[in-house]
C-alpha cells in the first residue's frame, strides 16, 4: 500500500507553522521556508505513513487494539468516524488524567455505566425520587460522553495514535511511561523525540488528518481481514484433523480389540517350533 502524494498536497498536509514557532527537532522533515512558514517534505511524510500503516496492520492482524486520540476541534469528527470504521477505541472529548496509568479506575467508571443501564431496564430508577433519577441520568450522560467510546477496551491498548502531540501531551506521557508505542501526526512546532512512529504533517487541517487516518485505517482493515482468514483456515484445519483422527475413546477400543488377536499370534508363533520338533 502506497500513500497518495497528491492527496496529501491537495489536503494541505505540507503546511507547517511559522518559522519562529518551529521545533528544531523537526528539521529533518522540513523541505523549505516560504513567506515565513515552514513547508513539510511530503516525500518523507509518505514514507512515514507507510511505515506506520504497516506496523498498525501487524497489530490488527495479531488481534490487538489501537487507541485513537484527537480532542482538538479539527480532529474530533474525523477520529471518531475513522476509529469506528475499524472498531477501535477512541477519545475525542477531554483526556482524563490517568486513563492509561490508572486504567483500573477508568474501568470502574465504565462499569458504572453498565450498572446505571441495568437500573434503567429493570425499573430500579422508577422507585427513586425525580431528583435522584435526574442526577443518575446526568451522570450516565457524562460518562457516555467521556468514556463511551472506550467501553469495549477491557485492557490497555497495544498502541496509541495521536493527532497533535502538544494538545495530547498527557496521553503521550502516559503511553511513554507504560512503554506503549505512540503513533502521531507531528507538526513543525512539536517535539518528535518521544514518538515511536512520527508522521510529519499539518495537524490543524481536517482534510490532511482525514487523508492520513484514512491510509492507516485502511491498513488496519487489511490486518483485520487477514486475521479472519487465518482464523478460518485454522478452524478448517482443526476440524479436518478431528474428522480424520479417531476419537480417544475409539482409539482405546481398537487397541483393546487388537490386543487379544496380537497375543494369540504370539502364542501360535511360540508353539510352532515345538510342534515341528515333535
Amino acid at each position: 500500500m502506497r500513500t497518495n502524494f497528491d492527496q496529501l498536497l491537495e489536503a494541505g498536509a505540507h503546511f507547517g507553522h511559522l518559522k519562529r514557532k518551529w521545533n528544531p527537532a523537526m528539521a529533518p522533515y522540513i523541505y523549505m521556508e516560504r513567506n515565513g512558514i515552514h513547508i513539510i517534505d511530503l516525500n518523507k511524510t509518505v514514507v512515514k505513513i507507510d511505515e506506520a500503516a504497516e506496523a498498525l496492520k501487524n497489530l490488527a492482524r495479531s488481534g490487538r487494539k489501537v487507541l485513537f486520540v484527537g480532542t482538538k476541534k479539527q480532529a474530533q469528527e474525523v477520529v471518531a468516524a475513522r476509529a469506528q470504521e475499524v472498531q477501535m477505541p477512541y477519545i475525542t472529548e477531554r483526556w482524563a488524567g490517568g486513563m492509561l496509568t490508572n486504567f483500573p479506575t477508568i474501568r470502574k467508571a465504565v462499569k458504572k455505566m453498565g450498572q446505571i443501564d441495568k437500573m434503567m431496564t429493570d425499573g430500579t430508577l422508577e422507585n427513586v425520587s425525580k431528583r435522584e433519577k435526574l442526577q443518575v441520568t446526568r451522570q450516565r450522560e457524562k460518562l457516555e460522553k467521556n468514556l463511551g467510546s472506550i467501553a469495549d477496551m477491557t485492557r490497555l491498548p497495544s498502541a496509541v495514535f495521536v493527532v497533535d502531540v502538544i494538545k495530547e501531551k498527557i496521553a503521550v506521557a502516559e503511553a511513554n511511561r507504560l512503554g506503549i508505542p505512540v503513533f502521531a501526526i507531528v507538526d513543525t512546532n512539536s517535539n518528535p523525540n518521544n514518538i515511536d512512529f512520527v508522521i510529519p504533517a499539518n495537524d490543524d487541517a481536517t482534510k490532511a488528518i482525514d487523508v492520513i487516518l484514512g491510509a492507516v485505517c485502511e491498513a488496519i482493515k487489511e490486518g483485520l481481514e487477514e486475521r479472519k482468514v487465518e482464523k478460518a483456515d485454522e478452524s478448517a484445519a482443526e476440524e479436518q484433523a478431528n474428522t480424520e483422527a479417531p476419537a480417544p475413546k475409539e482409539r482405546r477400543q481398537r487397541i483393546r480389540k487388537a490386543a487379544p488377536k496380537a497375543e494369540a499370534e504370539k502364542v501360535a508363533q511360540a508353539a510352532a517350533p515345538k510342534e515341528a520338533a515333535e
